[in-house]
């Protein structure tokens, strides 16, 4: 099968995704002698127009797992983007504890959008929510293996001469997929983390670059103290704030936090690649 660009496309908050479908990508770019386009829409702007590939196009494809799936405040977006006949290899990155049906949504998100997926990985990255969870993955063992990876996805889209029978790749998970993940307290009550919204210290210098770098464009960029817009606790403002200004206080949200490092900090969960 002929490859004419290869493409990391991702949503990544806090990078991990990014460094996990570029480094698939780059690879891949190197074996199929072909370039390497980037593709994020991680920013409000990059998803106004959704993209349209075409026959000839690899794409690399990468989402976050929130609650043991795509995360619902996205998926709208990646089912309007077109495949128009290009091969796709879907990927999602987790925090240690499950990708559940994340993997599978995605797969069957990319497929109804046009897509033929050629191949699948769950890969376990630092979580947005903790600075221990995974902690500094993907490190130098996760990309040795995505670098692996894709060696194997060129064989195999070397070797395809049709698309006719080409089937979408066979992933974990259940089809159709089940309900998100829900957090509970220590007596087994569901708790609820959606309405919360990081806080602000006196620390805060205005500088705006919080609400230029949120994915939802949530933060007003006049006071970064407000949050008008939903949040998805994905982090960013509170990993990129250079005076530390950002936080989650929530009780719910620093109980589930806690749970999750607790629980589900090991064992460590190893790459999962699907051919």
């Amino acid at each position: 099968m002929t490859t004419k660009t290869v493409w990391a496309a991702y949503f990544s908050a806090t990078n991990t995704t990014k460094k996990v479908v570029t480094q698939i990508a780059r690879r891949l770019s190197q074996q199929t002698a072909c370039p390497m386009e980037i593709y994020d829409f991680t920013h409000p702007q990059a998803r106004k127009t959704p993209k349209a590939f075409a026959p000839g196009d690899l794409v690399v494809f990468g989402t976050p797992v929130y609650a043991g799936r795509v995360p619902n405040l996205l998926i709208r977006f990646v089912a309007a983007v077109q495949g128009n006949g290009a091969l796709a290899v879907p990927v999602v990155c987790y925090g240690n504890r499950n990708y559940d049906d994340a993997l599978m949504e995605l797969r069957n998100t990319l497929e109804a959008g046009g897509f033929h997926t050629v191949a699948g990985g769950a890969f376990s990255c630092q979580h947005a929510f903790s600075l221990t969870q995974a902690a500094g993955r993907p490190d130098r063992s996760d990309l040795t293996i995505a670098s692996g990876f894709a060696d194997q996805i060129f064989r195999k889209v070397e070797a395809l001469t049709s698309l006719e029978s080409l089937s979408p790749v066979a992933v974990k998970g259940n089809d159709p997929v089940g309900p998100y993940y829900t957090p509970r307290d220590r007596h087994g009550n569901p708790i609820n983390i959606l309405p919360v919204k990081p806080k602000t210290t006196d620390a805060c210098t205005q500088c705006g670059l919080c609400a230029r770098e949120c994915p939802l464009g949530a933060i007003d960029p006049e006071d970064a103290h407000l949050v008008p817009g939903k949040c998805m606790k994905c982090n960013r403002c509170v990993r990129l704030c250079p005076k530390q200004a950002k936080y989650f206080d929530d009780p719910n949200y620093l109980y589930h936090k806690t749970e999750l490092e607790d629980l589900y900090s090991w064992p460590r969960k190893e790459p999962e690649l699907f051919l």
